[in-house]
């Protein structure tokens, strides 16, 4: 129980860093007299930190324990946060930067965990883990423009106060820490899993789902608004779009259990994310961008949580599960950082959001392959070796 009720606590801090920018960024910018360029490096750069900072949490784990690195990185969010409220544009991109260093490793090290401790139960509990993650992202996301207008700050305490679930989470994983062994995990050669294919179509999957996630974080409060809603309510379908993403996180166990291999979630959770984009760049509003927006929310949780669910099962124990999550989501958010920008570059040289459109249906195309793929009932190739660390 106490394992569990660290993955909870710790999943529910995780996303506030990263979701609460887009809806203070027209704050931001205006407060601090920054160009749309910066903006695009402060909406990106949470995602860039994701990729490369995960390729070192593997080294951290074989050092130390899970439950000890999860404590680190939850002391490394509060310094990030603390220093984004400083209120400079300094202060600002190095607590950005802080803040996803912590992210990164413990997103790495929790699916780790979870495999280790839940191996029975592999699917459920990463659901409540990813369940936890999109509500944490959706509450900050819906709360930080009325809590900055509360509190008379237009974005620094709002951004600061993200502070204040990773200390209560800090506090707890310290009475939880008392109750495990405290081993290290044994050394996983990232040679040999780089050298299996399984793991390569694991990677694509993830990050192919994850540009898609950051391109909605980053840009759907603006798509919506060119189709004559207000800023008020883009704002709201945002968070009701990460409020749904819940819901089809839980709907993974159900269907890993009904189905012998995910190929066919992850060929589904592909093609209704296409007609989610679809349909709110194109069908009428503003019902149909509505409609479109929470079928879009059903199908990335979905796809989100069973990413994180094929770590567990593309692997043969929790110490392969970490470091095939570390190379999937290094690599994958990596990928997955590219997308806002491209999808701004298209915007800005078409004038219109059908070459954005087409971009994503094609991304989502990718994602359909990758599915089929890593969905297959296999394990990464045997030859990857276990080191014990000395």
């Amino acid at each position: 129980m106490a394992t569990l009720a660290l993955i909870v606590l710790v999943a529910l801090a995780l996303r506030p860093p990263v979701t609460a920018v887009a809806p203070l960024l027209e704050a931001i910018q205006r407060d601090l007299h920054v160009s749309a360029v910066f903006g695009g490096v402060l909406t990106t750069l949470p995602v860039v930190c994701l990729g490369v900072f995960a390729f070192v949490a593997p080294k951290l784990r074989q050092r130390f324990s899970d439950e000890r690195v999860v404590v680190g990185c939850l002391v490394v969010l509060v310094v990030g946060n603390a220093m984004r409220a400083v209120g400079s544009a300094v202060a600002l991109l190095a607590g950005t930067v802080i803040a996803g260093a912590g992210i990164a490793v413990a997103n790495v090290a929790l699916p780790g965990l979870i495999k280790r401790d839940f191996p029975h139960n592999l699917p459920v509990v990463t659901a409540a883990y990813t369940v936890c993650l999109t509500l944490g992202g959706a509450m900050a996301a819906g709360t930080v423009v009325p809590l900055g207008q509360a509190l008379g700050s237009q974005w620094r305490l709002p951004l600061g106060s993200l502070a204040v679930p990773v200390v209560l989470a800090l506090v707890v994983s310290l009475f939880a820490l008392r109750h495990t062994s405290g081993a290290r995990a044994a050394a996983i050669r990232p040679a040999a899993l780089r050298r299996s294919p399984l793991a390569w179509q694991v990677t694509a999957f993830m990050g192919l789902q994850s540009l898609m996630a950051y391109v909605v974080f980053g840009w759907l409060p603006t798509v919506v608004q060119s189709r004559g809603l207000s800023p008020e309510t883009a704002g709201l379908l945002l968070g009701v779009q990460a409020t749904i993403q819940a819901v089809g996180s839980m709907a993974v166990p159900v269907l890993c259990r009904r189905l012998r291999d995910q190929r066919l979630i992850a060929a589904g959770v592909a093609v209704v994310t296409a007609v989610g984009f679809t349909g709110i760049v194109l069908a009428p509003a503003p019902g149909g961008v509505w409609a479109s927006t929470v079928v879009l929310g059903l199908s990335q949780g979905a796809a989100f949580g069973l990413a994180l669910t094929l770590f567990g099962f593309r692997s043969p124990d929790s110490d392969t599960t970490a470091a095939l999550s570390g190379m999937a989501q290094g690599a994958g958010y990596l990928i997955a950082a590219t997308g806002p920008l491209a999808v701004g570059l298209l915007h800005e040289w078409s004038g219109n959001w059908i070459a954005p459109l087409l971009f994503v249906l094609a991304v989502c195309a990718a994602q359909f392959g990758a599915g089929l793929l890593a969905g297959r009932p296999l394990q990464v190739d045997s030859v990857i070796r276990r080191v014990t660390p000395r």
